[in-house]
This record gives C-alpha cells, sequence and structure tokens, in this order.
C-alpha cells in the first residue's frame, strides 16, 4: 500500500493538485485503475498490519461470514470503519456497498466527526449506530451498516490512515461472493 500511496501523492504534486479536493479526487477516480492495486499486495505491507481494529480507524480484511449460506451476498475483504465493539465481534461501515464516488460523499459527512483535522494515524471517526440513525443528511450508511464476527475475519487488519482514506475508497478491492459488483450497488442504491 505504501508504494501505492506514495505514487499517488507525488502523482498529486505534479499535477499541481491538492489533497482532499473536489479536483484531486476526479483526477484520482480517473487514475486509480491504472496503478494496478491487488490484495495480496496490500496484505503484504507489513507496517500496516494488525491483529485487532480500533473503532473510527479504517481497515480492509479478509472475512468470510457465518451465515453465507442464507446471504443473498457477501463481501470477502470489505473495508470497514467499525463504529461500536461488540463482545464478539463489531458493528461497521463497510464501504464497498456503495458506488466509489459515494464512498467519498459519505466519507465527507463523516468527516464532521474527526477526533481532529491533521488527518493523520492519530484520526478518527467519532460515529456510532445512533449518531447514524438519528441524522438524516447520512443516508450512505444504510446498506454499508455491518456486523462482523471476530471468530470469521481470516487475516490481520490492514490499517489504513486517515490521510489515506479517500484512496482506499476509490481502490477496487470489493470481492463480492453471490452477486456481481454493479448489482450490489444498484440494490444498495435502492436503499437510500
Amino acid at each position: 500500500m505504501a508504494y501505492l500511496i506514495n505514487r499517488i501523492e507525488k502523482s498529486l504534486r505534479n499535477e499541481g493538485l491538492a489533497p482532499r479536493t473536489d479536483k484531486a479526487r476526479a483526477w484520482l477516480q480517473s487514475k486509480i485503475k491504472s496503478l494496478n492495486p491487488s490484495r495480496t499486495r496490500l496484505m503484504e505491507d507489513r507496517p500496516r498490519l494488525r491483529d485487532s481494529s480500533i473503532v473510527g480507524n479504517m481497515y480492509f480484511y479478509y472475512y468470510d461470514p457465518k451465515t453465507k449460506e442464507f446471504m443473498k451476498y457477501y463481501d470477502k475483504f470489505p473495508l470497514v470503519i467499525p463504529i461500536e465493539e461488540h463482545g464478539d465481534g463489531f458493528l461497521g461501515l463497510n464501504l464497498h456497498y456503495i458506488r466509489p464516488k459515494q464512498r467519498l460523499i459519505f466519507l465527507d459527512k463523516l468527516s464532521e466527526t474527526n477526533t481532529n483535522n491533521r488527518y493523520d494515524a492519530s484520526t478518527r471517526l467519532r460515529v456510532n449506530y445512533h449518531y447514524l440513525k438519528n441524522t438524516s443528511r447520512i443516508y450512505e450508511h444504510t446498506p454499508c451498516l455491518k456486523k462482523y464476527l471476530y471468530k470469521h475475519i481470516q487475516s490481520k487488519f490492514v490499517q489504513i490512515d486517515a490521510n489515506e482514506w479517500d484512496i482506499a475508497a476509490l481502490l477496487p478491492m470489493e470481492n463480492f461472493a453471490k452477486a456481481s459488483k454493479n448489482q450490489v450497488f444498484a440494490e444498495s442504491e435502492e436503499k437510500f
């Protein structure tokens, strides 16, 4: 992941674009496919690997749901922001259930809950289910809200720091079983 982030940041500077702006995001969307990211490379980025997750951070990991035989579809490599700890797992927002452009809009809306404006390793989101349920303008959470059980997480967590959230949200890493990503996106939009 570090190689990818460095390439993107250098390219943004070369283009004269400031990070976290609409122009930078539009440029990122057009360029991200040419960077050829892979799940395997992400999982080999040792400095980012964690044994556990922290509420308010963002992570990639492999997941095998307990009730997959009853599910219409599921993401085997989610991009999740845990929002509440539970004894056997956590409640989280899997950004892969919505289109990349909607992911950026969603992250922008959630940024009002940031613990700080540094956008570094110390920045987290202060959001929980109650907040999302009572904030009508943040409707994107509806298809993203999922419960993850610790026993069914099949890898370490790859932590994504806040300065990289936009980039991670645009990476084509979703790995849906039983449905195509376009089918999932279309059904998610019906839930808005």
